[in-house]
């Protein structure tokens, strides 16, 4: 009996996490007009501008997490297969010219005129779900090769619907996913462990064939802009060897403009300081060295580093911190497998978004599209990592019914 008080006077819903979730939220919105207002406030409608849509989505986002609550996991989970074909169908769609939209030399989304809908973002959703579903069979059955090569399937085929968009960053978000909640499921460690050295070989390979690999000679197809990235991260030359000096120019002209975006960011932090320049008063941001159209997506962490310093840096990684730590605890108190595996597989996505991202700003990682979650303008991924945070507060809601 006094077993069972004790764990009726336990809190229904993880408080420390949705305080961390607001703190995000508002960190977003103030940064997001920062990082817009001096270049929006005579070109566009007030109802227009970003920050404001960004408040919209957030509110559409917690909507939409309170909906995920208010369901069991568990029957959720029964109708993941079929969104998890469903999100493969769009990612599909998406593919095909005049169906999906074309944006940046990518073609990630379909345009609804009032806004655009990338279903990569929530592919990752309905794969969390379908994969946790399929893992939280028997312990038994997971040992059979035939199960881990279906595995491998569910995780291989949004993996190269999405990297032929291309959208390179997000497609390995569904990597560490995957393997992390095969892990926890209970998949043979043998199994996992020659995944991931295989992984690395092709990866060694296939850095080996970008960089070193002579003009004429690639045998990896990548678009062009993803060869730069890469080049320009390992600070390989973009002349090749036997260039004449008319050739150098051009590339080292071709360099520098690829490699803008990351010197940018990177000034950005390094000029913030300890305390920052103030809120609206980054010059990175309102001179436009950051590239206007990229400052409050993809670079939305560089204008808080100019602007608040490294103490605006560790309140951001700290409310991050606090979110991803009270997943894993919701993971650990878990009723059970399927609940544990989904939850590992959210702070994963989660976790991944945020080294990859903030990895961009600081040049540790390559430039990709990854945006930072509910950081980040975006009505998808906004979308997208609220719900992942009602996932986690549904597994914390229904961890009391055995």
């Amino acid at each position: 009996m006094f077993t069972i008080g004790q764990t009726e006077r336990q809190p229904r819903i993880e408080w420390l996490q949705l305080l961390a979730m607001l703190g995000l939220m508002v960190v977003s919105v103030l940064f997001i007009y920062s990082a817009t207002h001096a270049r929006l406030v005579d070109s566009v409608p007030w109802h227009k501008e970003y920050f404001l849509r960004q408040i919209f989505w957030c509110f559409s986002g917690v909507c939409a997490a309170i909906l995920v609550c208010f369901l069991d996991y568990r029957s959720l989970s029964r109708w993941s297969m079929i969104g998890y074909w469903l999100m493969i169908v769009l990612l599909i769609l998406v593919l095909i010219p005049g169906i999906g939209t074309m944006r940046g030399g990518a073609r990630r989304w379909f345009d609804f005129g009032v806004f655009l809908f990338q279903p990569s973002e929530f592919a990752k959703l309905a794969f969390i779900f379908a994969f946790g579903n399929f893992l939280s069979r028997p312990v038994e059955e997971l040992r059979a090769p035939s199960i881990f090569f279906k595995a491998l399937g569910l995780i291989g085929l949004p993996f190269i619907l999405i990297l032929k968009e291309p959208d390179l960053g997000s497609a390995l978000i569904f990597i560490p996913t995957g393997l992390l909640m095969m892990l926890v499921a209970g998949v043979p460690r043998r199994f996992l462990v020659r995944s991931v050295s295989i992984v690395s070989v092709l990866a060694a390979l296939f850095l080996v064939d970008i960089l070193f690999a002579p003009p004429g000679w690639w045998t990896i197809k990548l678009e062009d802009y993803q060869r730069h990235r890469l080049l320009v991260y390992f600070g390989k030359d973009f002349a090749p060897p036997n260039a004449t000096p008319a050739q150098k120019i051009a590339a080292k002209r071709l360099q520098d403009e690829k490699s803008y975006q990351g010197r940018q960011a990177l000034i950005s932090v390094g000029s913030g300081g300890l305390t920052g320049r103030g809120w609206c008063e980054g010059n990175q941001t309102s001179l436009g060295f950051l590239p206007p159209g990229a400052a409050h997506t993809d670079f939305i962490f560089s204008v808080i580093a100019e602007e608040k310093g490294f103490m605006g840096t560790v309140i951001v990684i700290g409310l991050y911190s606090v979110l991803l730590f009270t997943g894993v605890r919701i993971a650990g108190q878990a009723r059970d497998r399927l609940g544990k595996v989904l939850a590992v597989g959210v702070v994963t996505m989660l976790f991944s978004h945020i080294f990859i991202n903030i990895g961009m700003n600081i040049r540790l990682m390559p430039v990709t599209g990854v945006p930072l979650p509910l950081l980040s303008y975006g009505g998808s991924s906004v979308l997208c990592s609220l719900i992942a945070i009602g996932i986690l507060q549904n597994i914390y809601l229904y961890r009391r019914s055995y």
